[in-house]
Formats: structure tokens, sequence, C-alpha cells
């Protein structure tokens, strides 16, 4: 159980790295929101975080 642990948390701090890089500082402010909001069962933080990060990945595609 811990490596399936340490493995998910590699993959979030990959995740968040590539996202920072891509997007820069608005890219994990809308990660944080997202994560944040998904822990803390708030939808409204939550939706805010996805519409940000989907506004994002639009406007680079």
């Amino acid at each position: 159980m811990p490596i399936v642990a340490v493995v998910v948390a590699a993959l979030a701090i990959g995740f968040e790295q590539l996202v920072q890089w891509k997007y820069g500082p608005m890219g994990i402010i809308a990660f944080v929101a997202l994560t944040v909001g998904i822990k803390a069962r708030s939808t409204m933080i939550g939706g805010i975080g996805a519409v940000i990060l989907v506004m994002l990945f639009a406007q680079s595609g």
C-alpha cells in the first residue's frame, strides 16, 4: 500500500510541474483550486479551478 501512495504522489507532483511549466502561475492556481475543491468537497472552488484549466487548455490548443 505505501508504494501505491508514493507512485500516486509522484504522478501528482509530475502533473503539477507539467502544468506549471506549460501554463505558468495561472495554471498552478487553477490546479490548486481544483485540488482544494475536490478535497474539501466544495463544488464552487473545484468548478472555478476546472473552468480556468479548461480555458487555459483551449487557449493553447
